[in-house]
């Protein structure tokens, strides 16, 4: 049977690895599956919840059903931050009494004493178990160092070691959790009950229990619950937590809304679509998680790193405690600094050094509507040299717009436009209903008719009146202006409507570029990504018109979809990295193949969400630079995250060779190091589109 749960005080990697083992350990289980970014645990087999926090009581960890709302506790009122107040009170106290008597003195050994075994009760015991064990992880290094410096007499110091480790760990947690909170707030944002009409009568049930066709009630003020159409009413609908758009969208019958937006002002009533583990926003949580599980390539090799740095470190104090003590007699010095070296070679900040940064990341980006499906995808995304992007519903909008409306002498364009709409409003053409949601209003029609081929005409005002093909209204004997030439060799679609003698002007009808197309390819030049390419379906002259409005040079047109994916071959050949962004279904193959896969992916779009790498959840282009200059700015921390954990320590380090190297200066490089970690990662959170 699998489960699903969440834990709490989970806080780091080494201790999410020795709970996985031991929960491997317990009988009946088949398979466990550990997600540390998430705090999320996956078992396949029958196991209560007591045995599972007995297998993480090294470490305080707490088991919650999937579904159960976890109560969060202020960092203030956490049982780890309670201990590290009351072991800073007794070291205190010992520090006045030590300095008013001496170290020696009973009394204040026996504060020292109290200090410890408050503050590091937890850390001891973890740590004896280890070195009985002989797993080598940081707390077994800090046990080794403590016990070390209480057999030479250095009381005070191994207090203080013991309170400044037990802030680190309790800051670390601190970070973790504050990371983490990206997916807690998704997970809140979708009501736990809701509303429902069944068989006339209303019932007010648990999402589980809602089926799809069922009639949800949603009143104003109130957060959707559960996937649907609007059957009845309408609304503006704040998206934001979906999408990331600010504006809330309008919505009508027939419009789709989604678990978790906000419904802020006529009451609605949806048809329930999708079940509420199918729903967008649960797809996004279990999107989030899996990309947090992944780990990103930086993070696998300080795994790597870490596993042959501890060993290593171990050996080295323990040449620095034995050998100069040989050389000089002065063994009390060289093993002291043998156990500081333990202390300073603690890898906390390093193995933190990434996951607390792409957690972190892959949080906000979700928060503003991009979904990021891994680590290695958030940094491959900061080294792209090209971008490819597909141009029908990406560069465009992906449905055809009126763009020049050309009136003859004798009328003006608001009446050539609602003459057009009047015939039009008969049609089920793309184009037709392109002019009739232009016009502003039309005249009363009749005897409509459609010519295959040609276009339609209608009775108006009494007079037959013609919109259709260029062609056509040449075969009437009318005479086209250049310009109506010049528009049709731009790309776009052109309509003439005339009467049996007369035109009365044209109507040129394009799939309009995105307003913010052309500010987009700037602003990606201006990151240095200086090679920006098209790739469409469309003919050559639509696409190389469409190229030169939004100011891209390179244009390859008139490509199937296995021409596209042969195109990106081409262009990772050339340039390296190469991004591709599209619809996510027609250009699957080319996405793909990318380096990286970049959907535009309204929200709801299963195909978007399962194909890409990322996905822009608003179909907002505008979101393309925020995610690249988040990922540079989580490469760049986390370069800087590991040049701060591994050269605080060698500076440390070197303090070894005049034999300056003390537990406190010890301990201080290694929580500073984990501190100016910590902090310079949680920078991400203010990266905004």
């Amino acid at each position: 049977m699998v489960k699903t749960y969440r834990l709490e005080n989970l806080s780091c990697t080494s201790c999410a690895a020795k709970f996985e083992k031991n929960i491997r350990g317990l009988p009946d289980i088949k398979n466990v599956d550990l997600n540390f970014g998430a705090s999320k645990l996956t078992i396949d087999g029958d196991v209560p919840i007591e045995a599972l926090e007995k297998a993480g009581a090294f470490d305080h960890i707490r088991v919650y059903p999937e579904k159960e709302k976890i109560k969060v506790v202020p960092f203030y009122q956490r049982r780890q931050t309670m201990e590290t107040a009351f072991s800073l009170l007794l070291l205190i106290a010992g520090i006045i009494v030590s300095f008013q008597t001496s170290e020696t003195n009973p009394f204040a050994i026996a504060l020292f004493a109290g200090s410890m075994a408050i503050g590091g009760y937890h850390m001891f015991w973890t740590g004896l178990r280890n070195l009985s064990e002989f797993q080598f992880d940081m707390k077994t290094l800090m046990t080794i160092a403590i016990i070390g410096a209480v057999i030479i007499g250095e009381w005070r110091e191994g207090a203080v070691v013991v309170f400044l480790f037990a802030v680190s760990e309790a800051l670390e947690s601190f970070s973790m959790n504050k990371a983490r909170q990206s997916i807690r707030s998704l997970m809140d944002l979708a009501p736990a009950r809701a509303l429902i009409q069944r068989a006339d009568e209303l019932i007010e049930l648990d999402t589980e229990e809602i089926r799809i066709g069922d009639i949800l009630i949603v009143k104003p003020g109130q957060k959707i619950a559960m996937d649907g159409t609007v059957l009845r009413g309408e609304s503006a609908v704040n998206q934001a937590a979906i999408t990331g758009e600010s504006i809330p969208a309008v919505k009508t019958v027939g419009d789709e809304v989604f678990a978790g937006t906000m419904n802020e002002e006529g009451a609605l009533e949806v048809t329930v679509t999708k079940r509420v583990e199918d729903t967008t926003i649960a797809k996004i949580i279990h999107l989030v998680e899996e990309a947090q599980a992944e780990k990103a390539p930086t993070q696998k090799f300080i795994d790597q790193f870490a596993k042959y740095y501890t060993p290593a470190i171990i050996v080295i104090a323990f040449l620095v405690a034995i050998v100069p003590g040989f050389v000089t007699g002065n063994w009390e010095l060289w093993v002291y600094q043998g156990l500081a070296v333990l202390v300073v070679g603690c890898p906390c900040a390093l193995v933190v050094s990434t996951p607390v940064a792409i957690v972190t990341a892959i949080g906000n980006a979700a928060r503003q509507g991009v979904l990021i499906k891994g680590g290695i995808h958030l940094e491959e995304t900061g080294q792209i040299k090209a971008v490819a992007f597909d141009k029908t519903g990406t560069l465009t909008k992906g449905y055809p717009e009126v763009t020049d409306v050309i009136a003859q002498d004798a009328i003006t364009e608001e009446e050539l436009l609602k003459l057009a709409a009047s015939v039009e409003t008969m049609s089920q053409h793309p184009l037709a209903k392109a002019i009739s949601k232009k016009a502003a209003s039309t005249y009363p029609s009749e005897n409509f008719n459609s010519v295959t081929g040609k276009g339609a005409y209608a009775t108006v005002n009494e007079e037959s009146i013609y919109v259709g093909s260029l062609s056509w209204a040449e075969e009437k004997g009318l005479r086209i202006p250049e310009k109506a030439r010049k528009l049709q060799e731009s790309g776009k679609s052109v309509t003439a409507v005339f009467s049996e003698k007369v035109l009365l002007g044209i109507i040129a009808i394009a799939d309009a570029i995105r307003v913010e197309s052309p500010s987009i390819i700037k602003q990606l030049k201006a990151m240095g990504i200086d090679h920006t390419i098209m790739l469409t379906g469309d003919h050559p002259a639509t696409a190389t018109a469409i190229a030169s409005e939004i100011g891209m040079t390179d244009v390859r047109a008139g490509l199937m979809p296995e021409d596209k994916l042969a195109a990106i071959k081409e262009l990772q050949k050339q340039y390296g990295r190469v991004a591709m962004v599209g619809d996510g279904i027609n250009d699957a193959p080319a996405l793909a193949a990318s380096s990286i896969g970049i959907a535009m992916g309204g929200a709801g779009t299963d195909a978007a969400l399962e194909t890409a790498d990322i996905a822009l959840m608003a179909d907002d282009l505008e979101k393309l630079p925020y995610t690249i200059r988040l990922s540079r700015k989580t490469l760049r921390i986390i370069k800087e995250n590991i040049v701060f954990a591994l050269g605080l320590k060698v500076m440390a380090l070197l303090l070894i060779i005049p034999g300056w190297l003390t537990l406190w200066i010890a301990i201080f490089a290694d929580m500073g190091a984990t501190l100016l970690v910590i902090l310079n990662a949680l920078r991400l959170v203010k990266v905004q589109k």
